[in-house]
């Protein structure tokens, strides 16, 4: 596998996509359902092979990330070669960015000397959709890339 398999719940979510999947390969709701009972480790890999390709199509499709902890917040956009991202950190130690007060906080003092901002750029070593992958398993999630740009276009101004 190139990722990882999905979720039981993911798999519930796109059962029309998984029924699609199995009828591109002739096998229809009975012969699946003989194949799980009498060849389980052949079921193991058309499910691992489902969801390395619908990890493929997210990952080829995400532009921008967000990771957020106590104190940071990293924001990620990804292009082709390079990933470019913007960290940002309270040096308050108080300020929790996973609570509604400490994103007010961060609103509040986003310009100020209690917020450390640092920007950068990184050339993908492993293939691209790989090392998003791997900012997902570090905790990111997609987003709308709405923050990003926010923060982004008032740092070039």
């Amino acid at each position: 596998m190139k990722y990882t398999r999905l979720t039981k719940e993911q798999f519930e979510e796109l059962h029309p996509e998984f029924t699609n999947f199995l009828a591109t390969q002739s096998i229809d709701k009975a012969e699946w359902d003989k194949i799980k009972t009498e060849k389980p480790e052949v079921a193991e890999q058309e499910l691992d092979v489902f969801s390395d390709l619908i990890w493929e199509g997210v990952l080829s499709k995400a532009e921008y990330l967000e990771h957020f902890s106590k104190n940071h917040i990293f924001l990620f956009q990804c292009f082709e070669t390079e990933v470019k991202s913007i960290v940002l950190k309270s040096l308050v130690p108080e300020v929790d960015f996973l609570t509604k007060d400490g994103l007010q906080w961060l609103s509040d003092n986003m310009f100020t000397e209690t917020i450390e901002m640092k920007v950068g750029k990184k050339v993908f070593t492993d293939e691209r959709n790989a090392s998003v992958f791997s900012l997902i398993q570090q905790g990111a999630f997609l987003s709308d890339g709405q923050l990003f740009q926010q923060i982004n276009s008032i740092i070039e101004s």
